[in-house]
């Protein structure tokens, strides 16, 4: 059993330049409703106290099975799901969640999103012309004189063209569409893109494609990326850092490297034993994960993850495990390496 004398947190204690975007202990519960007066009988704890910190120009991988709470972790950053429950979202050394509408109406241009569906996220009534353009008036970019222009240098950098901007969304490919979406984003100029698995929708062939260019937009415009995805051979391919989550909590978090080379965590070790080999003569040692799977309305005490674990302890099904540093930028949370 590999165990670390290097307990540690990796919570910011203060505000830090290096840092675009510095997320500690988030939460974000939905309530359940009952009975005849629809009060409040419980929650469903979609996000449970997330803790990360994201460098300028970089891109952090966020990975785990469909329902752990990525996409909700993203849309919270971004204040797009109401208000939080508890934690710290600080952009640039300010927290998100006490700008006024004025402040946050700035603060929307430079913060964007590209949403996992590029059909069902742009509107089959406008142009695409209109689509991409709409929040740049809006937010009075750009002076009308210079609209045009502006507009097809964005799209002209998405692999877009001019006279794309009078067709609409159902006369393109998915490929297409995901290009129009990251136009879409990228017209505000933004400095931090939550991608909400951006290519999980289209063929592994375009998914190269697309990958490609947001890295190409990255180094062209100092981009940074919250890349949520469950594919990890796309995550390897474009990440820095990497996040791994089960049932809303960060279980391990470290530099692209270090996790891949060493996953410690018992779920990101099943997680990484899935992905496929690209050769027929090798041997896949896939790890299945047994037992329940729990909800997020009903989380089971101490580890969240014990019910599946083939490690389980009796102090995992009372103790919370804390987060640890096992080795220098590579934090996890399991009672496997907290020293006891």
């Amino acid at each position: 059993m590999a165990k670390s004398e290097n307990v540690k947190s990796c919570e910011p204690a203060s505000v830090d330049p290096q840092y675009i975007l510095m997320v500690k202990n988030l939460k974000k519960y939905f309530p359940i409703k009952g009975g005849m007066m629809g009060r409040v009988v419980g929650q469903v704890k979609a996000v449970d106290g997330v803790t990360f910190n994201v460098r300028r120009g970089t891109t952090m991988g966020l990975v785990g099975e469909s329902g752990c709470g990525k996409t909700t972790t993203g849309r919270t950053i971004l204040r797009l799901s109401g208000e939080k429950t508890d934690g710290q979202v600080l952009f640039n050394g300010k927290e998100v969640y006490d700008a006024s509408p004025a402040e946050m109406r700035k603060l929307r241009t430079r913060m964007q999103i590209i949403f996992q569906d590029p059909f069902s996220s742009l509107s089959p009534r406008l142009p695409v012309g209109e689509i991409i353009g709409e929040a740049v008036k809006e937010h009075k970019l750009v002076s009308r004189e210079e609209y045009e222009a502006y507009l097809d240098k964005v799209m002209d950098d998405c692999g877009l063209q001019p006279f794309h901007k009078d067709r609409y969304p159902h006369e393109f490919s998915g490929g297409q569409r995901q290009r129009i979406c990251i136009a879409r984003a990228l017209a505000l100029n933004p400095e931090f893109v939550v991608c909400d698995e951006p290519v999980s929708a289209l063929d592994v062939s375009i998914q190269a494609q697309i990958i490609n260019l947001l890295k190409k937009l990255q180094e062209e415009r100092k981009l940074t990326y919250l890349f949520i995805s469950h594919d990890l051979s796309v995550v390897e391919h474009i990440s820095d850092t990497v996040g791994v989550m089960y049932l809303g909590s960060l279980v391990e978090y470290g530099e692209k490297k270090d996790i891949f080379r060493n996953p410690l965590h018992p779920y990101t070790k099943a997680l990484f034993s899935a992905i496929p080999i690209p050769d027929p003569h090798a041997r896949m040692n896939r790890i299945v994960l047994e037992g329940t799977i729990p909800s997020p309305a009903n989380p089971p005490a101490g580890c969240k993850f014990h019910t599946r674990c083939a490690h389980c302890m009796q102090r995992c099904k009372t103790e919370t495990p804390k987060q640890v540093e096992v080795e220098k930028g590579h934090f996890v949370v399991c009672h496997l390496y907290d020293g006891k």
